[in-house]
Parts: structure tokens; C-alpha cells; sequence
């Protein structure tokens, strides 16, 4: 049996390209360094094999392949005695490719914002339409309590990253994912750490559109200004989704109700009928869009796309509910962008008017803890009437390029926002215990596991409920 070794892919990544191997029948394990909930609970109700930590020890004689994440870099035990070895090796989106996508047809879903609840959203009106298709999401999808799917039919849908691939391969991921059917959602400046600027991730995309084969479709956010530039690019049909006048694909008439937000869509202008989206949020609109053209390229009809979206559950750690105690709700959301926090904040406030909305966000990712968003932070988290900043999240940047979380508390303030730097996570959840009261929102946002501070907080709001 093929043996394959994983190293150096971030837990979501690592535990999605196990299982697809797996049931490819490879043997797979991995080793990564840090695996915290939900991935490490998928992990291991899959029984896959995590190595803690990086050992040379871990690369033994019988394996025939290693797929090297963007985790790591030259000077890794692992990863030099793989070279010292002359072991076999790829990246991931190679692997994903040369296993997967030379014989799909590949649904490639792009851009800065939403690629996880796009490329969700997509597999599951596939797979409820009974396409069958095969799925790679950047998380956990509630519909298939998994962060993969394998299927038996032509499409498969896959989250398209533009971070680098490799420390061999510092191209976008995205551009080995072959697109048949491409979606830009939208393009801002991201990833600083190996974006020198816009102008880098605007080419980065232009040469993923340079893909898709002339008998394929671009389908871009029309509400993005960025996005709809590649439309001049684009070798291919394009059609236009969002809730601009004269997308394609427009959503109108949006309203929130509860937890839920309803929406019609004309096509081309012709109305084609209404739809109920389980989630809030003008941005998830835009989303569920994108992922009804892709269905209906795909050749779903309308009434099957909103039966669908009705029935879709949503992607963990994405506004997932993870508890409320004596009427507090505690939120888990992803968002580390300015844009993401802000449009993050504006659901919540749609959803939830009258309430108190605490926004605690750690800078935790290579663009967030830098400087350069110093002032599109305060901007984003000033939806909220309480914001709540630990410590930017092990930074080892010089002070003048790490971002200032102090300033940011001022400049909060400055705008009438009650904000607080708690430096320390222990002491973020003894203030929120203490001061949270009844009808509140706990939104908290990270793209780490934030050292579990979600179920300490509901376990301390317990406690306090029985004093």
C-alpha cells in the first residue's frame, strides 16, 4: 500500500487531504505542530493518524510520498531529511490536482472573503441536487459533518486559496486547481506576509482567470469593484452575481428574520423567484449567489437551488452559535479581515437589534497583527458597543510594523466605542462573566483556536448563573 506522510499542512487543510487520500486507499498520517478543535476532533473521529510535533524520526523507510504544506520552511527536521533522503515530494494543491482534478470538472471558488460558505454553499446545492460532486473546503460544513466529500460525479468543488503553495512554490494554491467553472467573490489586500501589496494579489488573480478554458465561466462579485476588473481579463463567458443593479445574478429585497435572511433574484433581470438563506448578513447574500449560479450551471433548477439553500447548515466556526446561558450568546466567527469583522458586526446588529454586541478579536493571522490595518480595524470593530483586544497573538514583528493594539483601543474610544485592551485570555473571560447581562452578543473572532476561550466563557456565565 502507498504510504503518503503530511507535514507542515495547517490542521483543516491537513485533515481534509487525509481523508480524500484515504479513500483513495492510500495510507496517510501527518505530524503538525499545533491541532486544536474542530480539526482535531475530525482528526480523530476519522481515524487519522497525528503525529505531535516535528521529528526526523517521523519520515521512516517505507514512505513513498510526502506533501509538504506552506506551514513550514527549510531548517524543519522533518522537512530536511526528506531532502536529505531524496524522498518524493509535492505540495498540497499538487497532490489535490494529480489525485483529484485532471478528471473532474472543477468548481474552483476564489477571493478574499467567503471562500468557505461559497464553496460550502456550492457542494451542498450539488449534492442535494444530486450532482454527486466531490468537495475541498477550507472547514467544517454542517451538511456533511466534514470538511470533504467524495462523490461519484464529474463536479468537484474545492476551495480556491491564493496563499503561497510551498516553501519550493510561493504561487498562489489556486493556480494549480485547474478551473472549469471560476468564482471571485472579491479582492482586497491580504496576507502581507507574502503579498508585497495589492497590486501582487491583483496579478495573482488575473493569472488564476487566465485558467479557465474558453468553453468554461467566470463568475465575479459585482459588488466589488477589484473583482469585476478581471472581467476584461477573462478569456472565458462571465456572468456577474451580487446585489448591484444589472449583476446577473441579482439579490434584492433582502430581510432578516431571526437567524435567517430571505432574498429574491432576477437573472438578467428576469425574476426567477425567492429564496431563504439559514444565516445572517448581506454577505452571505452575495455568497449564496454565487453558489446558486453555480448550481444552475451545473443545471440545477430553481426550485431544487432554494430547497437547498433552506436546508443548508452552515460551516463551523463561521457565526456558529456555540452556546447561550441566562439569554447571552456566545458567537465563534473566523473573521480576522477588517472587511470580514465589519460585515461580521453588520449581521449581527441586522439580526439582533436592541441587543448589546461585545466584539472580542484577537490578532492572530500574519496580516492582522501587522500595523498596516491599524486604522480599518477600529473602523471594522466599531459595530460593536463593547470591544474586547487581548495581546496581538505571538508576534515576533519589530513594534513599528506590529499592530499597535493600544492605539487601536484609543482610537475606539475616540469613536465612542467602550473598548478594552485584557491582555490575557483568563482575565478577557472574568470581565465578560462579570459584566455580560441578559440579552447580550458575544461575538468572538479568530482564525486560531483562541485557547478555547468560547467554552470557558460559557462555563463561567454557568457558574455565575448558580451563585
Amino acid at each position: 500500500m502507498t504510504r503518503i506522510h503530511l507535514i507542515g499542512i495547517c490542521g483543516t487543510a491537513m485533515g481534509t487531504l487525509a481523508a480524500l487520500l484515504e479513500s483513495r486507499g492510500y495510507d496517510v498520517r501527518g505530524s503538525d505542530q499545533n491541532v486544536y478543535p474542530p480539526m482535531s476532533d475530525f482528526l480523530e473521529s476519522q481515524g487519522i493518524v497525528t503525529l505531535r510535533g516535528y521529528a526526523a524520526e517521523h519520515i521512516t523507510p517505507d514512505i513513498d510520498l510526502v506533501v509538504v504544506g506552506n506551514a513550514i520552511s527549510r531548517g524543519n527536521t522533518e522537512l530536511e531529511e526528506v531532502l536529505n533522503r531524496k524522498i518524493r515530494y509535492c505540495s498540497l494543491p499538487e497532490a489535490v490536482r494529480d489525485h483529484y482534478l485532471w478528471g473532474a470538472r472543477s468548481v474552483v471558488i476564489a477571493g478574499t472573503h467567503g471562500k468557505t460558505t461559497t464553496t460550502s454553499l456550492a457542494g451542498w446545492l450539488l449534492t442535494h441536487g444530486g450532482a454527486d460532486p466531490s468537495v475541498f473546503i477550507g472547514g467544517i460544513a454542517e451538511n456533511f459533518e466534514s470538511s470533504y466529500r467524495v462523490g461519484g460525479g464529474r463536479e468537484f468543488v474545492i476551495e480556491g486559496d491564493e496563499y503561497d503553495s510551498a516553501f519550493f512554490d510561493k504561487t498562489a494554491k489556486f493556480l494549480k486547481y485547474l478551473p472549469d467553472i471560476a468564482v471571485v467573490n472579491n479582492i482586497e489586500f491580504d496576507h502581507a506576509d507574502i503579498y508585497a501589496d495589492l497590486d501582487a494579489i491583483r496579478l495573482a488573480f488575473a493569472r488564476f482567470v487566465n485558467l479557465v478554458p474558453r468553453r468554461g465561466l467566470l463568475l465575479l462579485g459585482a459588488d466589488d469593484a477589484e473583482a469585476m476588473k478581471l472581467r476584461e481579463r477573462a478569456p472565458c463567458p462571465v456572468e456577474t452575481f451580487g446585489l448591484s443593479p444589472g449583476a446577473d445574478w441579482q439579490g434584492h429585497d433582502v430581510k432578516v428574520s431571526g437567524t435567517s435572511t430571505s432574498f429574491s433574484v432576477r437573472r438578467r433581470g428576469e425574476p426567477i423567484g425567492s429564496f431563504e438563506l439559514p444565516l445572517l448578513g448581506t454577505y452571505n447574500v452575495r455568497n449564496a449567489l454565487a453558489a446558486i449560479a453555480v448550481g444552475a450551471a451545473v443545471g440545477l433548477s430553481t426550485h431544487t437551488l432554494a430547497e437547498g439553500l433552506r436546508a443548508f447548515k452552515g460551516v463551523r466556526r463561521r457565526m456558529q452559535l456555540r452556546g447561550t446561558v441566562n439569554d447571552i450568546a456566545v458567537y465563534d466567527d473566523f473573521a480576522h479581515h477588517p472587511t470580514a469583522i465589519q460585515e461580521t458586526l453588520a449581521g449581527v446588529r441586522s439580526a439582533f437589534q436592541g441587543r448589546r454586541v461585545w466584539g472580542v478579536f484577537e490578532p492572530r493571522s500574519a496580516t492582522s497583527c501587522r500595523r498596516i490595518f491599524q486604522s480599518d480595524f477600529a473602523r471594522a470593530l466599531s459595530g460593536a458597543d463593547i470591544v474586547v483586544l487581548p495581546a496581538v497573538f505571538r508576534s515576533s514583528l519589530p513594534e513599528d510594523e506590529r499592530l499597535s493594539v493600544e492605539t487601536l483601543v484609543s482610537e475606539l474610544r475616540t469613536a465612542g466605542v467602550d473598548a478594552r485592551y485584557v491582555p490575557q485570555v483568563d482575565e478577557i473571560v472574568r470581565v465578560l462573566a462579570q459584566e455580560c447581562r441578559r440579552g447580550d452578543v458575544v461575538v468572538i473572532m479568530s482564525n486560531g483556536g483562541f485557547d478555547d476561550i468560547h467554552q470557558r466563557l460559557l462555563t463561567a456565565l454557568e457558574a455565575r448563573g448558580r451563585r
